[in-house]
Parts: C-alpha cells; structure tokens; sequence
C-alpha cells in the first residue's frame, strides 16, 4: 500500500491560502450589506449535514463554497456593525494574521524551556493587561478559552489558598445578576451549588454589601467557611458594576478571597474618565478579562490575572521526568506552571500581534468610543414615547422596558419581548433581552469596533418604528 503524502508544495500552500484569504476578506468587505442574522432555524439543514467521514480528500474550493455560501451566512453575524446584542465580539484582523502565523509555524509554547521568545511576547501580553489594569509587578497572568476557564481558575486559586482539604465547608458569595459560569467554575473547583449564595441584587441591579457581611455572619455563625467572593465589573444583564471598593474593604475585613469578573467590563478601565465606575478593580485578588470583549479579538480569548503570581502558581504547579531539564530561571514565566493545560495552542500571540500593530492609544480611543455612542442611543431611546430605562450606561449597556398607563406586568413583558423582536426583524440592527428582578428587558451593548454613528442612527429609527408597531 502506497503512503499518502500530506506535504503540500510551496506552490500549492500560496494558492489555498490566496483562496481562503480572498473569501475571508470578501465577507468582510461585505459585512455592512450581510443580514444581521442569517436563518438559524436550521434543524433540517443539521440533519442533512451529518455524514460519515469521508474516505477520499476533497479540493479546497468546493469545501470553501459550503462554508461562505451555506454554513456561515446561517448564523448570527456577530461581527456585523450593527450588532448591539449580547456582548459583541469583533475580530480584528491582526487576530487572524496571529491566528495563521501560530498554526503554520506551530511551536510548542506549553514550557518556556520550548519556545522562550515565543513564551516571552505572551508574558508580555499578559504584562500588558495587568498594567491596564492597576495590577501590581507581582501578579502572574494566563490566557484562556474565554472567561469561563478564567473564573473557574479564580475560583480554584481562591479555593487552594483559603480552603486547602477543607473544601465542603467552603462558601463563595455572588449575586443574583453574577454570570452563570460562577456556578459552573464553583462546580468545578468542588464547591456543590449549595455552597454558592447568590444574593438578590439591590435596585441597581448590583451585589449589596450589606447584605454580603451578613450573609458570611450567617454562615460563619453555622460552622461554614465563607471563603471568596465573586463580583462583576458589568453584568450580562444590565451592564452593572458592583461597588468593588466596598467589596474590596468587606473581603480585607473578613479576610476572603475577592474574584472581580470583568470580562464585559473591565477593559473599559482604559478610559480616563470611566475609572471612578471601576474603582477597587485594581485590588482584587484576582480578575477576569475577556480580550474577545473589550479588546474586539475572535471569540476563544480570555485571561485572568492573578495578584499574587505565587498563588496561581501554587494552584497548578506540577512537573515530570518526561519535561525539559533545563533549568527554567524564575524570573521568566511559564504558561505550564501557572494553568492546567500542557498541549496549549499560542493565544498570547493574538494579543501581542493586535496591541503591536494597533498601539493602546488606538485601543483607548475605541473603547472610549462605543462608551459615547451607548450614552448617546441611551438618551435618544429614553426619549421615545413609552420606554422606560431601568439600567443607564454605566459602560456601554443599558436596558429598558416599554410601558403605559395601566399596563400589567405581563402585558410589559410581552411588549419589550415584541419590540426587540421586530426591531432585530428589520434587518439593520440586532438586539436581544434578559430576566433581571422579574421583569423582561430589552438591552443595548455597544462594543463592536465596526459599530460607530449610523448604526445608533439606524438602532433609533428601528426601534421607534417597530415601538410604533407594538403600540398599535
């Protein structure tokens, strides 16, 4: 039997990447004329792709034209201008250029003995964050899947530090606005749903502190062991930011563990002016960030910081007699000695490559941007006839509700639901809601860097026709 041969020529590889190139840029080109939402009622369309593997290869160019011409467009287009829903993430374009580059060159970056240079431009990356941040020199940092992995390895140090065997015992403490992978992450490091108060939410929609001393009082009192507390630098929901210096000072008193999740929120630190909303970020013990956010990177990149860089250490640390024994100074960091992942793909290069080719005053400038464009579609949507705003801006989201004289809550519910409906519908723009303390919100998160004026113009207009709609 004849061995196949997987090597393509030189000739070959420029020809599909110019392919694959070409349709990516095409459909970028493309994205202000693409449908906000393609159809994603595709349960026949799913059925119908299922299929053995197949047994011979196939060209490129075939395969190309079922992506780009069936698969993709049925989605959400995400990275469209006018996607308000959510939290958008955008993809820059250096991204992918780190994204190829990677996966060609395809070094090992799991050890630092591996790849030191490599290692070092993510070491970098991270240093990058931590300075934008407030975070101290000390503080040791690791790039992740998204904010979900970043949160459970918060909770995991937070866990070893302060529960060590003792874990049934352990408590952490979250709102009722908190995002869900709290409880997955809590899950996950071995504190049981039962061990996790998520405490109602004050009018604000934000974790009350009061309520948090008394809540460890209690479990303190029954023989627990409140070990940390998880709070958000801009919910899910509403956008809010909890008071995290007053839950900095309860965390110091009470000697617990305090997790900020920023992935919405946190890079809005950036701005000058933003800061005082933020206040107390830069103590926590440790943070979430989704790069995939606030720096408009592709889905699939998350960090965390840790502000004791032995901590994050000490949760992972772990060799073998099978790994490098080159002796690895302790000034330089290592990706295997600070998460728990050994095969790792180079998501720092991503980071490195889109902070080097755009510089943070760009990064500034745009992130201060949809601030301003969130501020400017609030006042012009509260000031539509029946809407009410029951979240301002406190970074770039805020959420409201239609109402008139008379109404029931239900009837409210039903009319928020049908004008995020039929605003989505016309084509331009794509909004979407939540459940915040019983009542249905429409919500609006501008954080997309292709988002700029026209499409808040185009989100007025949208909304103040299809509420003309739901009124009639």
């Amino acid at each position: 039997m004849s061995v196949p041969d997987l090597e393509f020529s030189p000739a070959d590889m420029r020809a599909m990447a110019d392919a694959v190139a070409r349709r990516a840029v095409d459909h970028l080109a493309s994205l202000p004329a693409q449908p906000i939402s393609g159809d994603v009622r595709a349960e026949a369309l799913c059925r119908a792709m299922r299929e053995p593997a197949p047994e011979h290869g196939r060209p490129l160019e075939p395969l190309l034209d079922q992506l780009f011409e069936e698969y993709i467009p049925r989605s959400f287009t995400s990275v469209g201008p006018g996607y308000l829903a959510y939290i958008p993430g955008g993809g820059v374009y250096p991204a992918a250029l780190a994204d190829f580059i990677a996966d060609t060159t395809n070094r090992y970056t799991g050890v630092w003995q591996a790849a030191p240079a490599l290692v070092q431009l993510e070491a970098n990356a991270l240093d990058w964050l931590r300075d934008w941040m407030g975070f101290p020199n000390g503080t040791r940092g690791l790039f992740t899947p998204g904010g979900s992995m970043a949160t459970f390895n918060g909770i995991l140090c937070a866990r070893e530090r302060h529960l060590g065997v003792d874990i049934r015992r352990g408590v952490v403490y979250t709102s009722d606005q908190a995002h869900h992978s709290v409880l997955k992450s809590a899950k996950l490091a071995g504190i049981m749903p039962d061990r996790v108060r998520a405490l109602p939410c004050d009018a604000a929609f934000r974790l009350p502190v009061d309520e948090l001393r008394a809540a460890i009082a209690r479990d303190r009192a029954a023989g627990l062991l409140p070990f940390a507390v998880v709070s958000s630098a801009g919910t899910t929901n509403t956008g809010a930011v909890d008071r995290l210096e007053a839950i900095a000072d309860a965390c110091a008193a009470e000697g617990l563990w305090h997790h900020v999740d920023g992935a919405y929120g946190a890079f809005f630190n950036l701005c000058e002016d933003v800061r005082p909303v933020l206040k107390g970020i830069e103590r926590a013990d440790s943070l979430t960030l989704d790069p995939h956010k606030g720096m408009f990177l592709p889905y699939g990149t998350g960090a965390l910081l840790v502000r004791d860089g032995a901590a994050l250490r000490a949760a992972h640390e772990a060799t073998a007699d099978y790994l490098p024994a080159m002796p690895h100074p302790d000034e330089f960091y290592d990706p295997s000695q600070h998460g728990p992942e050994l095969s790792r793909g180079f998501p720092g290069l991503r980071v490195w490559l889109s902070v080097k080719m755009y510089g943070a005053a760009a990064y500034r400038a745009a992130i201060a941007e949809k601030r301003a464009l969130a501020l400017e579609a609030c006042r012009r949507i509260s000031a539509l006839r029946g809407i009410v705003i029951d979240a301002p801006p406190e970074l770039s989201l805020f959420a409201f509700h239609v109402s008139w004289p008379g109404a029931t809550l239900a009837e409210e519910d039903a009319a928020t639901r049908a004008l995020m409906e039929r605003t989505t519908a016309r084509g331009r723009v794509m909004i979407t809601g939540a459940v915040a303390r019983g009542r249905y919100l429409g919500r609006v998160c501008v954080l997309s860097f292709r988002t700029h004026a026209r499409q808040i113009d185009a989100l007025v207009e949208d909304v103040g026709k299809a509420l003309e709609d739901v009124r009639g």
